[in-house]
């Protein structure tokens, strides 16, 4: 062939190839980014609306509700989540794995702007992606001990030192600040004064809000034309000279009525690390950036930071978690398995060669395929992680097949020529080194050419296999994609190195080294047992029954149930609270927050065990979260269960959830199940709620069950009803009075105030009402005249309703999340939720309600259909290429249906992995079936095409499969070993996180042994279909070792 001819006629080109092979390969390594997981997005778009002092009802009927409405029907969206609460309302939109997202973005913004209805002092809605797949790592900005300043004036240290210092390291975009309070420019006026004064609250509030800068256009004059501009604007120093009002021919100043200040806006969160008062700050990454090298530099600049400004403020910056730990931790892992596995595959290549010359030949294909890999990883903008170099590590025995079918030939050939050498030799001895050398490279060529067909079918069948995985379109889609690729990728190398460099290097390096093989007679040996166990019709028909109805059969029975993505623990406990509404977030915090920190203080000063390395809490109105991490994390069970059985029990009106935190983060919070509910009547769906909690810690007593929200529909409120007989007696009407109440409540927007930096919200407030009583006390002047305690113009009425309000796809909804406890699979979970729970829920939810399994459960039930699919569309391209390359289907189905005895392979081993470690049949495992595929059908297919070309050749059938037996099985054992061996590091390995690839292996490893066990006997039978037995000369002959030598 031209390939391989060109190769051996230009040596010095193939050598130059692999040394660039080798420098551009090293040089891609240093350069492709590094990070532990592939990017993982599922497209989402977030938009985000605040409207002061509304409720949640509100928020939901004035805004939440409108906004949905132009929202439907846009292109790709498959889930709108929405949740009102208290003067905010967020709408998460998800689209459909590959929805063009600019385009998205825009018909968002176009249908955000037909919604014409919305009340006119709403903030946005603000509209921003919802992925928060670019952070790269969180830090807490702490508050040491014996420093006296409130953690929150040091947000202005955060904006001017620490994001400076962040935003300069390479790969870093910007910095978030978690739970910030904003500057504003705070009016707090006194309401006694006021009144006494006569000035109502609607005059002041128009007083204030009319100082604002005006353009009047141009003037000419003269030959100058000048611009008209108002200067109405107050500055800062200038608001309490405003003149708000004449009483007794004086001004009434500002001053006289209110204190003007800017100030930060009091926090609707608390957080602490280590039980230090703090501030959150994410640092998000750039698209494509080395995550490894940024959070390394990230590392250095939190040292400089620390040791120089942060240290004279008394400040302390600390990492929450240090993900560099992990990804080196995985990678180094997963690179010490990938190195473990070239030792054991070279070492079985040893084994059986038996050559140092021949072994280092074969061997060479590794480096070289694997550097091939890699520079086509960097062209295509990939990364270096877990996922992609698990996928070298799997290919490592997989790239030795090509070459190791290629010099085994070669070696064929030579032996089979070397007595006619021998010959040739002794009549002259003069044969120069040179024609020697071109003897051997004519060998090199015509060997790799008798190959080629089968390597070439077997590489496509191979690659094309993993086309499927690569047509995923979700999470398992983006996670799985760079193992497929890397696989592929590498086996297409692995054969170009068969072809081309195999062949020069043995030319060379095999001239004077003669090869032994030490199992011949073991190989004639299997290869006659074959042959005697299907020498009969009846004997072929019992083969053939038993080797394909025996498999899929177990198959069939014995896959375990599944698991969606592997559950991977890191060395972290997470802790979710759900805290009774209606608490202020200043008492939660002495009651909570407080109380979490003394119990996990001892824990921290290494008092008691396990000593813990850090821990956040960070708590809001109606919940918290908390993450506890141990310095040993060998322990992190133990101290699950003292987190989940001590720290967090006894608090008042408050529920917690504890367990191990997910490597995969939120697309892989392991088995967790969610079960919404709908329904239209609020009371009636929350009491519903209720119900179903019960109902689902009966139906799974193990499992963890709890709600995303509170489950009691009694957040309190003062209801203030108008009295429109007052109002109209006072000159005032309903709509005047919300201004009033906004005032005396949390405060009065009453624009943005510029102070040449940036814009400050203005707020017009007080701290005269601190209860009900004194609220209806305070006195208001009224455009009557008369001054009035404003519980004359309403009435105030405590009443308890919602704090928060979810609706799922335009209707309200209750989420309960499940968690199955560790020994049950998600599959399981799902099929006893259904049999034990959802008729009880249906039965308790008011009319018209509704009750689905959502979240992982969801994600589990597409991925099992797309799985099918998958494998259906596999198999059919398998069937299609092998009938291609054989060109007959005949053929093509003989190799299909060895199969099943792959399948059944991998499913036994499964079983023996999940009796020893409790291995889960996950996505990852399901994929592994897949890629068995296009392994095991190349043993098939050297069967197949070197008996049809015995036969081409004049060879009868029998002896035609006889002969393909005794030449093929020794490379069928070496391929098939060496790819074993290779993968066995990452079957058996202990470490932590090995179980994302432990089941993947387990199916592979399994199924290729058991099929090149029987494929050794069910193909035989197979080709031999419809032939008489042979009698007993015939079969003596077939399988007498001088004929096979002579075929050799």
């Amino acid at each position: 062939m031209f390939l391989t001819r060109y190769a051996i006629s230009r040596p010095a080109v193939i050598a130059v190839a692999v040394a660039l092979t080798a420098l551009f390969g090293l040089l891609s390594i240093k350069t492709l980014p590094i990070q532990l997981f592939p990017d993982i997005t599922r497209p989402s778009l977030s938009l985000t609306v605040h409207w002061r002092a509304a409720a949640a009802e509100e928020m939901e009927s004035e805004v939440a509700e409108p906004l949905e409405q132009v929202l439907q029907g846009i292109s790709g969206t498959q889930t709108v989540y929405t949740e009102a609460g208290n003067g905010r309302a967020e709408i998460d939109l998800e689209f459909e794995i590959g929805t063009d997202m600019e385009k998205a973005m825009l018909e968002v913004i176009s249908r955000v702007n037909q919604a014409t209805n919305l009340p006119s002092d709403i903030d946005g809605p603000f509209i921003h992606s919802g992925s928060n797949n670019d952070q790269l790592t969180s830090l807490f900005l702490q508050q040491l001990p014996g420093n006296d300043t409130p953690i929150q004036a040091y947000q202005d240290l955060v904006e001017a030192q620490i994001e400076p210092a962040l935003t300069s390291v390479d790969g870093v975009s910007r910095i978030e600040v978690r739970g910030e309070s904003d500057r504003q420019v705070e009016i707090r006026f006194d309401p006694y004064r006021l009144a006494e004064l006569g000035i109502t609250i609607p005059e002041l509030v128009g007083r204030i809000s009319a100082g604002r800068d005006a353009s009047a256009g141009r003037l000419d004059i003269g030959r100058k034309e000048y611009k008209l501009r108002y200067a109405g604007r107050y500055e800062l120093d200038e608001f309490g000279d405003m003149v708000v009002a004449w009483r007794g021919g004086l001004p009434v100043y500002l001053r006289d009525l209110a204190d003007v200040e800017v100030q930060r806006a009091v926090p609707r969160t608390l957080r602490v690390q280590n039980g230090n008062p703090a501030i959150n700050i994410s640092v998000m990454k750039e698209s494509g950036a080395n995550a490894l090298e940024s959070l390394l530099s990230v590392k250095e600049a939190i040292e400089q930071l620390n040791s120089n400004v942060l240290a004279r403020n008394g400040v302390h910056l600390e990492m929450s978690y240090d993900a560099s730990v992990f990804i080196m931790r995985a990678l180094n892992m997963v690179t010490g398995n990938l190195l473990f596995g070239v030792l054991l595959a070279v070492a079985v290549l040893w084994c059986f060669i038996r050559k140092a010359r021949a072994t280092l030949i074969i061997a060479m294909s590794i480096p070289i395929s694997i550097l091939l890999t890699i520079c086509v990883l960097k062209l295509t903008g990939r990364t270096l992680n877990v996922i992609s170099l698990a996928g070298l590590a799997f290919a490592v025995g997989m790239v030795l097949d090509a070459a190791i079918v290629v010099l085994e030939n070669i070696i064929r050939l030579r032996e089979k020529r070397s007595a006619l050498a021998a010959t040739q030799q002794a009549d002259n001895q003069a044969v120069s080194d040179k024609s020697q050398l071109n003897n051997l490279g004519d060998l090199a060529e015509q060997g790799t050419k008798q190959v080629w067909s089968a390597l070439l079918a077997s590489t496509l069948t191979t690659v094309a296999i993993f086309l499927p995985i690569l047509m995923l379109n979700d999470v398992e889609g983006q996670l799985f994609a760079d193992l497929a690729i890397t696989i592929a990728v590498a086996v297409t190398m692995s054969l170009i190195v068969a072809v081309t460099v195999l062949p020069v290097a043995a030319s060379r390096w095999l001239a004077d080294s003669r090869l032994q093989d030490n199992y011949t007679s073991a190989w004639q040996r299997l290869a006659g047992l074959s042959m005697r166990l299907t020498a009969t019709p009846l004997r072929r028909s019992i083969v053939i029954v038993t080797l394909l109805a025996l498999p899929l059969a177990l198959t069939r029975v014995g896959l375990p149930k599944m698991d969606y993505l592997p559950d991977v623990k890191r060395d972290a406990v997470d802790v979710w609270f759900s805290i009774a509404p209606g608490i202020g977030i200043n008492a939660v915090g002495e009651e909570v927050m407080d109380t979490m920190v003394e119990r996990l203080q001892p824990y921290m000063d290494g008092e008691k065990e396990p000593a813990l390395k850090n821990y956040y809490f960070i708590m809001w109105p109606g919940g918290a979260t908390m993450g506890v991490r141990a310095i040993d994390q060998t322990r992190i069970k133990e101290l699950e269960a003292i987190v989940r059985d001590e720290i967090t029990v006894g608090l008042p009106d408050v529920r917690a959830f504890a367990r191990q935190g997910s490597l995969f983060g939120s697309f892989g919070s392991g088995k967790e199940i969610l079960v919404v509910l709908k329904a239209n009547d609020m009371p009636q769906l929350f009491r519903a709620a209720k119900e179903a909690k019960v109902i689902l810690e009966e139906a799974m007593p193990n499992a963890q069950v709890w709600p995303h929200g509170s489950l009691e529909f009694t957040a309190p409120e003062l209801r203030l009803i108008p009295n429109d007989r007052r109002l109209a007696e006072v000159g005032w009407s309903r709509g005047d009075l919300p201004t009033v109440i906004r005032a005396l409540g949390s405060g009065r927007y009453l624009g943005n105030f510029f102070d040449g930096n940036q814009q400050l919200d203005m707020m017009l407030m007080t701290s005269a009402a601190q209860s009900p009583e004194q609220l209806g006390a305070i006195p208001l002047a009224t455009p009557s005249g008369a001054i009035v305690p404003l519980g004359e113009l309403l009435r105030v009425d405590t009443v308890m309703g919602p704090k928060s309000i979810d609706r799922i796809d335009g209707k309200r909804a209750f989420v309960l999340a499940v968690q199955p406890s560790d020994d049950m699979t998600l599959e399981v979970a799902m099929e006893q939720l259904q049999a034990q729970a959802i008729e009880k829920i249906e039965a308790v939810l008011p009319e018209g309600g509704s009750v689905q399994l959502s979240g992982n459960a969801d994600s589990l039930k597409q991925a099992i259909n797309n799985m099918l699919a998958i494998f259906a569309f596999a198999l059919s391209i398998l069937l299609l290429l092998l009938w291609g390359l054989f060109g007959t289907l005949r053929d093509a189905l003989l190799v299909i249906l060895t199969l099943p005895l792959a399948t059944s392979g991998g499913v036994m081993a499964i079983q023996i992995m999940h009796t020893l470690v409790d291995q889960p049949v996950d996505l990852l495992t399901m994929i592994g079936f897949v890629i068995l595929l296009g392994l095991v059908v190349n043993n098939a297919i050297l069967l197949v095409h070197q008996t049809r070309t015995n036969e081409r050749e004049g060879m009868e059938r029998v002896a035609a499969v006889q002969d393909a037996l005794t030449r093929r099985i020794r490379p069928i054992f070496m391929t098939t070993l060496t790819s074993v061996c290779g993968m066995l590091p990452l079957l058996l390995s202990p470490a932590t996180g090995s179980e994302i690839y432990r089941g993947l292996a387990s199916v592979i490893v399994g199924g290729m042994l058991v099929s090149t066990l029987f494929t050794l006997i069910l193909l035989p039978a197979l080709l031999r279909m419809g032939k008489a037995a042979s009698s007993t000369d015939d079969h003596r002959t077939a399988t007498s070792p001088k004929r096979v030598a002579a075929q050799g």
